[in-house]
């Protein structure tokens, strides 16, 4: 445990040791990877994108069964069921409830009156201040240079925009993955920095040790719309260059193919599947294509954070992979953020100072 305090908005908020959170990545943020951030102090948020609400049930069991520390729980707003997985949320007392999408303000009243803490992802200023007017405890503010679906502004330039806009509690994701990162975003006016591809690195994560390989000995990204047809940040691998020269029969086909997988996997029926896709092209404007396409992503990154394939999937993951060479525990890892960060703050405080 980090001896290093940083009391910010976000710890007091939602009760963690550290302002460092774990975001909710898909086949990745299960019960093990959540509760090794939350023991550590972190604010380990789970994945139940992937998840049936009976999967999702035995999660929240299974996190609070391996600690007794804050941890948040990541929704899809446009779920057909999201209105039982926020009643799961409460009637479980987790803390946080995390959103891809901004959710409905009858969603985050229900939640903030059940005293849940609210954190939508933002990609944009006008979506922080959405959602801060219907009601947000606190906004994450993704930049371009993170992992997954992702926008073309970088952290630097989105970040302060979303500070200056809001008045609650602003994370800062996309480029984090050390103290002089946290201590930078602090700075910028963020209450704390969220991490993806940082977590998926450490020895807590479920993700095969011979992906993590890959991740180690892979440098760099790309952005790609042959995912599911929105902007999806990957490691670039023999797989991502086929995607990107496929034609767009080759690439619907495929995405049929893996709508049906995913049907299997999940236990949705086609008319649940049919209703969460009009509530996806509803809300983000999608042509009924491009809402196809997007089956193939639960099960492209199945295939390599689960079944340990990467040549048969792709793997999100951010612009810092770079820059990341090993695979700590949850515990070392915010313990040295944080240590570094203080180390940092204290240096520049003595410069002001003159001494």
């Amino acid at each position: 445990m980090s001896g290093q305090v940083l009391d910010t908005p976000l710890t007091r908020l939602t009760g963690v040791r550290h302002p460092v959170v774990q975001t909710g990545m898909g086949w990745v943020a299960g019960p093990r990877l959540v509760s090794a951030v939350a023991n550590a102090g972190g604010l380990g948020i789970l994945a139940s994108a992937t998840m049936t609400l009976d999967q999702l049930a035995h999660a929240i069991h299974e996190v609070k069964d391996r600690t007794g520390a804050p941890f948040g729980v990541n929704l899809r707003a446009d779920a057909a069921d999201a209105g039982d997985r926020i009643g799961l949320l409460i009637k479980e007392g987790v803390r946080v409830a995390s959103f891809a999408l901004a959710p409905k303000q009858e969603l985050i009243g229900r939640l903030k009156d059940a005293g849940v803490v609210v954190i939508p992802s933002v990609g944009a200023r006008r979506h922080a201040e959405k959602v801060a007017a219907w009601g947000a405890d606190a906004v994450l503010v993704q930049g371009g240079e993170g992992g997954g679906h992702t926008g073309p502004v970088a952290t630097t330039l989105l970040l302060p925009q979303v500070v200056d806009a809001v008045g609650i509690p602003v994370i800062a994701a996309g480029g984090f993955f050390d103290g002089r990162g946290l201590a930078a975003a602090l700075c910028y006016g963020a209450a704390g920095v969220a991490m993806g591809t940082r977590f998926l690195l450490t020895s807590d994560s479920s993700v095969p040790d011979a992906v993590k390989q890959v991740y180690l000995g892979t440098a760099e990204t790309v952005v790609t719309r042959q995912v599911d047809g929105m902007p999806h940040r990957v490691l670039r691998s023999d797989l991502v260059d086929v995607l990107e020269r496929s034609g767009r029969i080759g690439g619907l086909a495929r995405a049929l193919r893996n709508a049906a997988a995913f049907k299997k996997v999940s236990g949705m029926s086609w008319r649940a599947m049919v209703s969460d896709g009009r509530a996806m092209r509803h809300g983000r404007d999608l042509s009924w294509s491009q809402v196809l396409m997007a089956a193939n992503t639960p099960m492209l990154l199945k295939a390599a954070m689960v079944d340990g394939r990467p040549d048969l999937g792709v793997m999100a993951s951010g612009q810092v992979v770079s820059v990341i060479d090993d695979l700590p525990s949850c515990a070392g890892l915010i313990e040295r953020i944080v240590a570094q960060a203080a180390e940092v703050i204290a240096a520049r405080q003595s410069c002001l100072a003159g001494s």
